[in-house]
Formats: C-alpha cells, sequence, structure tokens
C-alpha cells in the first residue's frame, strides 16, 4: 500500500514530508497508510511570518472583522465536512464521534463568531470592566482595556480531536487577533492537515494568520518571547517538558496546559434504582467510556456511587456496555471503533493492569472480546473494561493513573463528604458530575468540590432531555481545570479571547477614555447637533453626541394619577408622614418609574424615523428622590454604537435626569436599534 504525505504550511508554502517522517498506521487494520514531519521546518522563518504578516493583517481588523472571519470559515468546513469524516474513520472514530469532533469543532467556531458580534466592540480595543473615579472630581480615570498580544499563540494539540481540538483553540486566538501555528498529534495529523487546506483553500484567512506543522516542532519553542503564547493539550509529563523550556521560562511566555483528568461522576444518595436518576447515571457513564473509545480528555474514570448502590451499578452498568459493538466505525451498528494506534493500545493495558492491582475487573476482558469487521489483533481493538475498588481510601493507582480509554473504576461512598472527598483526590479535574435530584446535595458538591474541579456538571430528570453531557466542553464556559488537569482555561467565551490579549490600565482624563475606548465616558466632550438625534441614521451618529432638554415640573397630581394609574400606590408616594419616617425620603416621592416615563416624553422625537426599537434599559439607579414642585432635565449622550447588521445597529445612550438644582436623579443607559 502506498503511503499518502501529510504536509506542513510554513510561511505561506507547503511543505511535503522529508526522510525524517514517521509513518502512520491506520488504527482499523494497522496498516501504514501515510507518513508526515519534516526536520528542515524552518522555523523561525514561521514564527516572524506570524508575527510580522499574520499579526498587523489580523489586528487591522475589529473584533466584528474577525467574528464574521469566523462564521464565514465555519460556514465553509460546514459544507466540506464529509471528507472530513470519511477521512476521520481511519482514526478509530465512530460518525457519532465524527459529530463530537468535526462538527462540535465547527459548531464552537460559529458561538465565537457569536460572541464576538454580541459581546466585544467593533473596534480595536476591548474594554474590560468599568471605568474607576481615581480623583475626586472625576477629571482623572482609570480604565483596563485588552488588545491583542503581538506575538503568535503555538497550538500543542492531543490526538484524540484532530478537528475540534484545533478549532476551539483557533476561534478565540484569530478573535483575539493573533496568528496561530497549529501542531496537531502527529498519529492524527492528516485529519488536521485536510481542516487546514479547507480553510486555506476558502480565500477567506489573512495571510499569514494561520500555519501548520505535520511532525515535530523543532526548536520553535526557543525562539518564543514575551508576546507569544503556548496552548497545549496532551499528557502531564510532555506539560511538564514543555513548561521548562527555557525561552518559556525565561520570556515568561504564556503557557495554558490542558493535561491528565481523572474526572469523576457521582451518584447522588437520592438516585436509588429505579429513579430516573439512576438510569440517567448508567446511561451517562457508560457514554462516556465508550464515546471515541474513552479518548476524551472529559471522560469519566471515576465512579462513585452510595455503598449500598455498588452492586446495582455494576450489574446495570455491565448490561448496558455488554450491548456496545466493537469494530470497523464504518459498518452501520457499530457503536465503538478502535483506540488511535497500537501504541495507544499498548500504553490503555499497560495502565489498566496498574489500576488492576488495586481493583478488580468486573466487566470487560482484553482478551477475549469480539469485534465486527476487523481484526482485533491487527486494529487497536479494546473492550469497555469496568473495575470496581473495595477500598478507595487507601488505594493510590485509581486516584493517580489515567488509562486514556475505554477503562473506568467505580468506588463506594459512606456520605456525601466522603464521596466529595474521593473526587479531590484526583487532584485538580477538567470536569465532575453529580447526578441528583436533591439540590442540597448539589449546593454541598459545589461548596466542598469547586476548587478542585474546572466544570460541575448537575443533572437529574428536570435537566435530561436538554442536558448536554457530562464530557461536553461547551465553548461558552470554561474548559480546563486546576492541578492535574494543568491549570489552564481554553475556552469560557470571552474569556478565552483574553487568553491572547494583554490587560492594560490606563489612566486620564474623561476625553482621553473616552478616544482610547470609543465609548463616551461622563466628564468628555458633548457634541451638540441642529437635528434631533432621534431624527439621525446609525451611520451619522457620533460618540458624544448630545441633547439636553427643557424642564418639567412634577405635580402632586402627576404622582397621584400615575400612582392610581399604574397600581403602584407604595406608601413613599401617597403617605407623607409614612414616607418622612423613612430614612431615605423626606416626605411622598415621584415614582422612580414616573421619572423615567417623563424623561422619556422629554426626549423622544415621535416621528417615523431611523429609530426601530427601544430595546431595554442597563444600570438605572436612582440617586435622589423627587417631591412635588420640583422638576427634571435630561441629557442624552451617544455613549457607544454597535453595528448588528446590515440594516441596524444597536446605539447605547447615556441618559442623565438632574432637578432643578442641577443634583442627579437618575442615570441609565438606554438602547435602541437605528437604522442605517
Amino acid at each position: 500500500m502506498s503511503l499518502f504525505d501529510v504536509s506542513s504550511f510554513a510561511a505561506g508554502q507547503w511543505i511535503a514530508p522529508d526522510e525524517s517522517a514517521r509513518q502512520i498506521a491506520n488504527a482499523v487494520t494497522g496498516e501504514a497508510m501515510a507518513r508526515a514531519g519534516n526536520a528542515q521546518l524552518d522555523v523561525e522563518a514561521m514564527l516572524e511570518h506570524a508575527r510580522n504578516v499574520g499579526g498587523p493583517n489580523l489586528r487591522r481588523m475589529t473584533f466584528h472583522d474577525r467574528a464574521r472571519l469566523l462564521k464565514a470559515l465555519a460556514g465553509h468546513l460546514n459544507q466540506h465536512k464529509q471528507a472530513l469524516y470519511d477521512l476521520s474513520f481511519n482514526t478509530g472514530a465512530t460518525q457519532s464521534d465524527h459529530m463530537i469532533d468535526i462538527d462540535g469543532g465547527i459548531g464552537t467556531m460559529f458561538v465565537f463568531a457569536s460572541k464576538g458580534r454580541r459581546e466585544m466592540p467593533d473596534a480595536h480595543i476591548y474594554l474590560d470592566g468599568d471605568v474607576e473615579q481615581l480623583s475626586r472630581n472625576g477629571t482623572f480615570l482609570g480604565q483596563h482595556i485588552c488588545t491583542p498580544l503581538q506575538g503568535v499563540a503555538v497550538h500543542i494539540n492531543a490526538f484524540n480531536f484532530p478537528v475540534w481540538g484545533m478549532l476551539e483553540k483557533l476561534a478565540p486566538t484569530l478573535l483575539a487577533g493573533v496568528p496561530a501555528i497549529v501542531k496537531p498529534a502527529t498519529a492524527t495529523c492528516y485529519v488536521t492537515e485536510l481542516a487546514v487546506r479547507l480553510m486555506l483553500q476558502s480565500g477567506l484567512l489573512p495571510e499569514g494568520a494561520l500555519q501548520l506543522v505535520s511532525g515535530g516542532l523543532g526548536p520553535m519553542l526557543d525562539h518564543l518571547g514575551m508576546q507569544d503564547v503556548v496552548s497545549f493539550t496532551g499528557s502531564a509529563d510532555t506539560a511538564l517538558k514543555l513548561r521548562a523550556t527555557p525561552a518559556i521560562l525565561n520570556n515568561s511566555v504564556r503557557f495554558i496546559a490542558e493535561q491528565d483528568s481523572l474526572n469523576a461522576s457521582v451518584l447522588g444518595p437520592d438516585a436509588t434504582p429505579g429513579t430516573p436518576e439512576f438510569d440517567l447515571f448508567i446511561k451517562e457513564v457508560s457514554r462516556e467510556m465508550t464515546t471515541k473509545a474513552g479518548q476524551k480528555c472529559t471522560a469519566i474514570r471515576r465512579i462513585i456511587a452510595p455503598e449500598p448502590q455498588i452492586d446495582a451499578v455494576i450489574g446495570a452498568l455491565s448490561q448496558r456496555l455488554a450491548k456496545v459493538q466493537i469494530g470497523d466505525p464504518r459498518l452501520e451498528g457499530i457503536k465503538m471503533g478502535a483506540l488511535v494506534s497500537a501504541a495507544q493500545k499498548r500504553d490503555v493495558l499497560e495502565k489498566a493492569a496498574l489500576i488492576g492491582t488495586e481493583a478488580t475487573r468486573v466487566f470487560g476482558n482484553p482478551d477475549q472480546f469480539d469485534v465486527t469487521g476487523a481484526s482485533a489483533e491487527d486494529g487497536a481493538f479494546v473492550p469497555p473494561m469496568l473495575y470496581h475498588c473495595a477500598d478507595p481510601d487507601t488505594a493510590e493507582r485509581i486516584h493517580d493513573t489515567e488509562a486514556f480509554g475505554p477503562v473506568a473504576t467505580l468506588m463506594g461512598y459512606r456520605d456525601l463528604d466522603h464521596a466529595v472527598a474521593l473526587a479531590n483526590r484526583g487532584q485538580g479535574s477538567l470536569v465532575a458530575s453529580v447526578i441528583t435530584n436533591d439540590a442540597d446535595v448539589a449546593r454541598d458538591v459545589a461548596i466542598g468540590a469547586g476548587a478542585y474541579h474546572g466544570r460541575l456538571y448537575f443533572n437529574n430528570r428536570a435537566s435530561m432531555q436538554e442536558a448536554t453531557g457530562h464530557g461536553s466542553p461547551l465553548p461558552h464556559m470554561v474548559h480546563g481545570g486546576p492541578g492535574r488537569a494543568g491549570g489552564g482555561e481554553e475556552m469560557g467565551g470571552v474569556r478565552g479571547v483574553k487568553h491572547y490579549m494583554q490587560r492594560t490600565a490606563i489612566q486620564g482624563s474623561p476625553e482621553i477614555l473616552s478616544a482610547i475606548g470609543t465609548r463616551w465616558v461622563p466628564g468628555s466632550d458633548e457634541h451638540s447637533h441642529p437635528e434631533h438625534p432621534f431624527t439621525r441614521r446609525f451611520g451619522d451618529l457620533a460618540i458624544g453626541d448630545t441633547l439636553h432638554t427643557g424642564s418639567r415640573t412634577i405635580t402632586l397630581q402627576d404622582i397621584e394619577t400615575f400612582a392610581h394609574f399604574t397600581g403602584d400606590t407604595f406608601y413613599a408616594h401617597m403617605d407623607d408622614e409614612a414616607a418622612k419616617r423613612n430614612p431615605f425620603f423626606p416626605g411622598r416621592v415621584a415614582h422612580g418609574y414616573l421619572l423615567l416615563s417623563f424623561a422619556a416624553g422629554l426626549f423622544v422625537q415621535p416621528d417615523e424615523g431611523p429609530v426601530l426599537a427601544n430595546t431595554g434599559l442597563d444600570n438605572l439607579r436612582f440617586m435622589k428622590p423627587v417631591v412635588a414642585g420640583d422638576s427634571i432635565q435630561v441629557r442624552l449622550t451617544v455613549k457607544q454604537k454597535t453595528p448588528r447588521n446590515d440594516e441596524y445597529g444597536e446605539v447605547r445612550w447615556h441618559v442623565t435626569l438632574t432637578n432643578q438644582d442641577g443634583d442627579v436623579a437618575a442615570e441609565y443607559e438606554l438602547l435602541t436599534m437605528n437604522a442605517y
């Protein structure tokens, strides 16, 4: 069988493997099918290309530009995902596994694209937190901003998810405005290479934004500096070696790691046989043991159940695992394919044997199991293996050894504190799950185990129909974990984007902060315009455009009419003596919402125009009571503009209500959608 080449993409050129290349075997048949690796890659040229070409190209784009880029790339991959499916079968993955890896990766890009448009500005600077007043009169302020790092992100990915593993890192990196050099694990790099080719062939990516190393990185890490980032997924041993690279230590290179994780699942004390929670627990554990043949960083490795339920769990789980058909993943009905390689099979069997020194195997015999459509000897197949440890308190290996395959260990707990202690014995995981219908159990576990786990997944009869599963990291939420799990956070929405940006504190006048953040800060310049702002289209409005309204006097009749019309007859508005006994009020006061209604009456332009809708208020505060006889006026200022689509954009208005003495009575932000 002739081998096909898996190339690298370096400094704008595809480079084929050389004589140093490593052969890659088909996981199902064991036959050599490809080769990858080139020891002559010019890693310094790759880094220079990323920093000097890719970085500037990306930084010229706004966050919204880059979000649109992600959406377009995801759409292009989605149109060509069948080719990725077809190739991925060679890794031992089933069609269901493809849905997690390929569709999951594409979906992650779509989510980051959406978050970039909805939660980040159409600008080059991200504002992180509120403005801080650093002086008495507000002429000296502070603000935290985030700007893209001016280096390169080196992504070193694991073999188990050749598409998702790349895209879940690439999406926040590109959204931040940082170029990436992707180095997939060699065993499955041929699938990653196809995904990279598809993205490059789309013509969507700016030059230098994405490069690929198929094979070894060579001395690349030795040339990293303080503007660069390394994001690693793999074993703790490899992570430790990479972290110790002198250049990484000397230059304080950011190092994000997702590594070994002995994830646990806890069966709540209320989830007895016959309850929906017990059945759900068995289903979740079985699925996490067998999906991707257990080659998931989030797979359940330790099963923690009440001691009285151990036999029931063994029986139910064994019955379900026995129905899992193992074989050629291309065949219909196959639920679990092969491990990724013969080397991985050897490693899993060695680790399982080590676990077996402290636990008894109660299901699955690696020396005798059925494989459909393939050879158990030639392919990298193993059966699901369930172990039971009768004494988890004195055991060590079950809490520090990860067999990265369909292997899990069941252990019993005496009470909930014991269950939490066992879950925490893993010394840090990506995820722990708790199947319970008791909210108090969930709260106690969150308090006791939260510090040891990057994610806590609770599920029960109320959420089971829509829950995504113990082992499904979502781009909206943090994916990472403390301690043994590596201490990193790869996703988490905009949090993940910030890993590739520098947080900087800026200090200065309101006008300076407004100019830097393209967001109006109170105290900075206001701009008057002869036309009412509600008559001007989105593109015609400028940050700082301000309308000062006339005034309106609040009467006692206004207060009483509003109270009876709305039904809000709270004593502070209707009973003068009772209101005076309240420490906040001098007597009867106007309703806060009456003030908002009158404010709208002062600044609204009623005719049909570019203002399409009022979509809400943010940060509403009532600062000074208004009594009958007081008058109010309004200052309405364009604070921020955010495009939403080709037809309209969101305008954030800063609204201040003052009384006749100039005291601020209320302040809020008004959101409107304005036509272009």
